[in-house]
Parts: C-alpha cells; sequence; structure tokens
C-alpha cells in the first residue's frame, strides 16, 4: 500500500471521529419557532455546481415551511449567487474563497463573520461535513441541526439516501415528525429559469439544431474516474445516431475545458454562463451525460435526464428531476442504455410526465 493510500486512510478515520464530535443536533424546539421561522442559515461550504445545486430543494422546503423566512447561506465560491438569482427567500449568501491558501486573510474573516447574525436555527445540509458541522456550531442560532440520518424512518422516505432529499426529510422530521409530512413529494433541483431566459435558450439552441426535431443533449465530460473513455463515447454516439439520428437532433454540452471526447462530431454549444446553459438544455427532449455538475445542472433546468452511473452511488447521487433516471452501466451494455432512454425520447412519455414539485412555485406574498 502506497504512503498516499495509507495518509487518505488516516485523513479519512480523524474525519470520521471529528464529524462525530461536532453535535449533536438541539433536538426540542419551542412550538412558536417551529411554526414561524424568520431566519434560518444553511452552511455548506462546497465549491462544487452538483452540491450546490443540491441546496435548492431544501431552501424550497424551508420556503413551503416557512413563506416569510429569510434564508441565508454559507457556501465556498461564487456559484450560489448565480444558482439562487431567482430565490427571493434567499438574503446573505456568505462566500468562502475557493482557494483559501490564496487568501488566507479574507478566509478567516469570513468565518468570524458567521457570528454577526443570530439565526433561528442553523442547519448543517450534509451529514458528514465536517466543515459543515464546524460552521453550524460557530454561527450564532437559537437552535442548531447537524442532519444526521439515525431515526430517520427510511421505508417512509423512497429517496433517504439521495444527498438532496434526505436534508429535506430529515428537515420535516426535525420540525414536525409527521409521518404525512415525510411521504409528502420533495422539491425537485430547481434552477428557477425565467421566461426571458428560456426563450433565449430556445433561440440560441435553434442556432445548432433543426426546430423541427427533438434535440437529445449529449455530455461526453466528467471529472477523474467518472468520465468514460473516449473509445465508449465514440461506440454510444455511434449507436445515439442509429437509434434517434432520424427523428432527433443530437447536441453536444461541451464542459468549460471546451473539449469533445467525440471528437466535435455532432454541433456542440459552448457557454460559461451556467444559466445559459441550463436554459439551453431545457429545452432538450433529453440530457445523457455521465455523473458531474452538469448532470445535476441539467435536472435543475427540468429537462428529463439520464445519468451515467460507474464509480459513483446512483443513489446517493442520481438526478434528481422530472422525468429522470439513472443507469449503472457496470449492470448494462450501450444496448441496455438506448433501451432505458429510448421512452424518454417518446412524445408519449413526454406528455404523461410531470416534475412532482412545480419548477417555479408561487412564493406567498
Amino acid at each position: 500500500m502506497s504512503f498516499k493510500s495509507i495518509a487518505d486512510k488516516v485523513r479519512r478515520a480523524a474525519r470520521r471521529t471529528l464529524v462525530l464530535l461536532v453535535g449533536p443536533s438541539d433536538m426540542e424546539m419551542e412550538e412558536k419557532v417551529r411554526q414561524n421561522l424568520t431566519s434560518v442559515l444553511l452552511c455548506r461550504p462546497n465549491g462544487r455546481l452538483g452540491n450546490q445545486l443540491m441546496i435548492t430543494p431544501l431552501v424550497q422546503e424551508i420556503a413551503r415551511w416557512s413563506p416569510h423566512c429569510r434564508i441565508d447561506l454559507f457556501v465556498k465560491g461564487s456559484l450560489c449567487e448565480i444558482i439562487f438569482k431567482n430565490y427571493p427567500e434567499v438574503g446573505r449568501i456568505i462566500e468562502l474563497p475557493r482557494k483559501p491558501f490564496a487568501e488566507p486573510v479574507r478566509y478567516l474573516k469570513v468565518w468570524l463573520s458567521l457570528r454577526k447574525h443570530t439565526y433561528d436555527l442553523v442547519i448543517n445540509v450534509t451529514e458528514d461535513s465536517l466543515s459543515g458541522r464546524l460552521s453550524t456550531r460557530l454561527a450564532r442560532a437559537r437552535w442548531r441541526f447537524y442532519n444526521n440520518t439515525e431515526g430517520l424512518p427510511k421505508a417512509l422516505c423512497p429517496g433517504w439516501a439521495h444527498m438532496a432529499e434526505y436534508p429535506v426529510y430529515n428537515f420535516r422530521r426535525y420540525l414536525a415528525s409527521l409521518t404525512p409530512e415525510l411521504t409528502h413529494p420533495v422539491p425537485c433541483l430547481s434552477l428557477r429559469l425565467s421566461d426571458a431566459e428560456l426563450a433565449n435558450g430556445l433561440e440560441v439552441m435553434n442556432c445548432y439544431v433543426s426546430p423541427a426535431k427533438k434535440t437529445l443533449c449529449i455530455y461526453t465530460y466528467a471529472t477523474g474516474a467518472k468520465c468514460y473513455p473516449e473509445a465508449w463515447w465514440a461506440a454510444m454516439y455511434a449507436r445515439l445516431k442509429e437509434a434517434f439520428g432520424s427523428t432527433c437532433n443530437i447536441l453536444e454540452i461541451l464542459p468549460i475545458e471546451n473539449v469533445s471526447l467525440i471528437h466535435f462530431q455532432a454541433p456542440a454549444y459552448y457557454s460559461r454562463d451556467i444559466r445559459q446553459i441550463a436554459s439551453v438544455i431545457a429545452h432538450a427532449s433529453l440530457f445523457l451525460g455521465a455523473d458531474s455538475g452538469m448532470m445535476h445542472l441539467a435536472a435543475a433546468s427540468g429537462a428529463p435526464t439520464a445519468g451515467l452511473f460507474s464509480v459513483t452511488e446512483p443513489a446517493l447521487y442520481r438526478p434528481c428531476g422530472p422525468r429522470s433516471l439513472a443507469i449503472e452501466t457496470n449492470r448494462t451494455d450501450i444496448d441496455g442504455i438506448i433501451a432505458a432512454i429510448r421512452p424518454l425520447l417518446t412524445d408519449k412519455a413526454a406528455a404523461a410526465s410531470s416534475p412532482a414539485v412545480p419548477p417555479n412555485p408561487p412564493r406567498p406574498l
């Protein structure tokens, strides 16, 4: 075993121990606080696109519970300002710098700024996040919730393992402990794209593909071991053209690195604006790509999304959106993938399906 592997094991063990030491949650809240939360801080100091998008269901749930509540966010990087642009319930976004060693003074100041305000409730969004737990402990609050999943009635909660869904179930359990609430549909990931953004997205898409056909968006990139080899994508693209080329456009969505694992054989769309990317994908009949931030962005756009999983856990990271599915490629071949996504590319499937929660739910005044 290499030194790096040993060091990683020691680091993970130490981290698990520290996580257990920070807590537990305050389990008894005053009834008047439960019924009328006015200020909540969500702690999710992680800068990845997918992880920040997965905060959106919990924000929607808190707003459903307490429509006049102000929700502040403690995060890393500036993506949340873009993601929550159309969330009026979100107030302050407290941003840690993405590279703390490059800005150590600012990094420390942001941590200390957690003491400036007092909240009714502070929530650590992800159970095993040490920085989330530490920030939950540091912030001024009447009540703290660390999102431990012990005791969560998993038989009642089909999405109990999902990173975006279990915080919602846990929040309901923490505030109410009501079985009907636990089984209420969980909000989907949502960017709350505006009508103007969606219109612009359709206009952009029509510059690349024929508006007379449906559009299948593919995303061939991913990070690390989640990325499928070029040969695999070459075979996948050939089968997609064979199966759907006569009835569907195929549009490749490019990553920020501007690379294509099918060597730009299909029309390719590139942008650094994640809301515009989402507004384009929103008009697709299907988005197909590996587990990645872009997969979660597609789900948050409202487009049917098929996520490809080979090394990560689908139960934890599957696309959380309307008419979406996770495909474990270690258990099926390319023909199996084609069979799985075919129903999502039919008019009948699209017409019969609808989101469990509207992507832009009205907010009470």
